[in-house]
């Protein structure tokens, strides 16, 4: 029998082991070879800026939101109005003279050695999705404040060989108006006039939304916040994976190839609207009973795109094994009048996004998806109305943006590890960003930043600090090393 004292001491051992067993690989740092202790004390680190600062500001920009309990923070809420305060508070911190244009977007700039030329422009999205994660946008947005803020502490900011502009974009995520990229894209120049007259689930328009927040905007004034492409060298996004590879490989940072195109419509159907007690099953004209097979079918077909797309030259072999590797499909939101438990619905309305990298797969995906969605329409005596929201092309990045930020990356790791034997990973994005609407302006890259179990647009969103430094470090490294 064991002793007291040997029985406890396995049993710490046995708790310990199992400890590390359920904690990779999300808790094997790559910074284990050395103390953190050690690296704070090394002035090209910027440890209290990078990190500890940043860190306060992500989680004190966690707590602005429009809703008590989780975080809310929509296009030009009371939230996002508060938001922006305190971005420009943190910009002009960082030595940046800032300025809030029309469509809400927060902007900071520093000219450097020679204002005349083409700037660099850097950030990301204030806004969030409803119940969201503290990290998504936000990340970008003070990772890029924070460099700025070590170079303007080390003296070295009035020296870029060019402008910065940093950019906390208004709206990305789209969920008042149904309308991605707002922000950025009045910046690109790819919104048209008629965007401001798109309206919310309460029938209030862009435009007058905009006005009751002090920004009277026209369609005229809207074309004028488009920015000169050749005034513009390139644009660079930090942003949080939202996916699991990065923890999978154990890597704090990795460098975006492409990003996927992405459609988002929303469908409605019509019916019959009766008693849910008096109206016989083979009598009914359900549009709910029509939303439910449509929503199976999408859900077959992005499973399996080769059992239903054919090969007419439009959708070739190669186009459908894409999809089969990147296609991905989801409906987000279902609503119905008039919503009661004893009504057979008149009217259902839900939203499709779909996303692949291959561009002509995604088309032949949305024309055999609304060819289903009509055919079963007509079976069930429906009617049907499909609306394309938002259409963004598939984007690659620019190589030789990729590869500087691949460098900066490896630069900053290597100043935190000391040795690095694996090469900074390259992956794809599946998720959209404001990067997608500024290729239109001009040349982008993009770094991720790993994130606990892939987790996104959740509460359970999260960042280690150690790779927030890692994500502030590499744009540092970045900026500094700016042609």
């Amino acid at each position: 029998m064991y002793s007291a004292t040997a029985s406890n001491t396995f049993f710490l051992l046995s708790c310990f082991l199992l400890f590390c067993l359920l904690s990779a690989p999300s808790c094997v740092s790559m910074f284990s070879g050395i103390e953190t202790g050690d690296l704070e004390k090394r002035d090209d680190l910027f440890p209290q800026i990078l990190r500890d600062e940043a860190v306060a500001r992500l989680y004190e920009l966690g707590k602005v939101s429009d809703a008590s309990g989780y975080l809310e923070r929509t296009f030009l809420s009371p939230a996002s109005m508060k938001a922006i305060d305190l971005i420009r508070k943190w910009m002009e911190d960082a030595g940046l003279r800032t300025w809030v244009d029309q469509m809400g977007n927060v902007h900071g700039r520093v000219d450097g050695a020679n204002e005349n030329a083409e700037a660099l422009l850097i950030g990301s999205h204030m806004d969030t999705v409803v119940d969201a994660g503290m990290f998504d946008g936000s990340l970008g947005i003070v990772s890029a404040i924070s460099a700025v803020k070590a170079m303007h502490v080390n003296g070295k900011l009035q020296k870029l060989k060019r402008p910065v502009e940093v950019i906390a974009f208004s709206d990305e995520e789209g969920v008042r108006f149904q309308t991605t990229f707002l922000g950025s894209g009045a910046i690109a120049g790819i919104l048209p006039g008629t965007t401001l007259e798109i309206s919310d689930k309460r029938e209030v328009m862009i435009k007058d939304f905009l006005k009751e927040n002090s920004m009277d905007i026209t369609e005229e004034s809207l074309l004028k916040l488009k920015y000169d492409p050749k005034s513009i060298w390139g644009y660079v996004e930090v942003h949080i994976e939202q996916g699991p590879v990065l923890e999978q490989v154990g890597f704090p940072l990795g460098v975006v190839k492409g990003i996927a195109g992405q459609t988002r419509l929303k469908v409605t159907v019509r019916g019959s609207q009766g008693h849910a007690g008096t109206v016989p099953m083979s009598m009914r004209q359900d549009p709910m009973a029509a939303a439910a097979e449509q929503i199976v079918v999408l859900e077959s077909l992005c499973k399996h795109p080769e059992e239903y797309l054919s090969y007419d030259g439009h959708c070739s072999d190669s186009t459908v094994k894409s999809l089969s590797s990147s296609l991905v499909c989801t409906v987000g939101e279902i609503s119905t009048w008039p919503s009661a438990s004893n009504v057979i619905p008149g009217q259902v309305t839900y939203t499709v996004d779909i996303r692949a990298i291959d561009d002509l797969g995604r088309e032949a995906v949305i024309y055999d998806l609304s060819k289903q969605i009509y055919q079963i329409c007509d079976k069930r005596s429906v009617s049907c109305i499909i609306e394309h929201k938002h259409d963004a092309g598939a984007v690659i990045c620019d190589s030789d943006l990729s590869s500087q930020l691949k460098s900066a990356a490896y630069s900053a790791l290597k100043k935190m590890e000391g040795d690095i034997q694996d090469e900074v990973p390259t992956l794809m994005s599946g998720a959209g960003h404001d990067a997608m609407a500024i290729s239109h302006l001009t040349k982008v890259g993009m770094l991720f930043v790993r994130c606990r179990g892939g987790i996104s647009h959740s509460p359970q969103e999260h960042v280690l600090d150690n790779d927030v430094w890692a994500a502030g470090l590499a744009t540092l490294s970045f900026l500094e090393n700016l042609s």
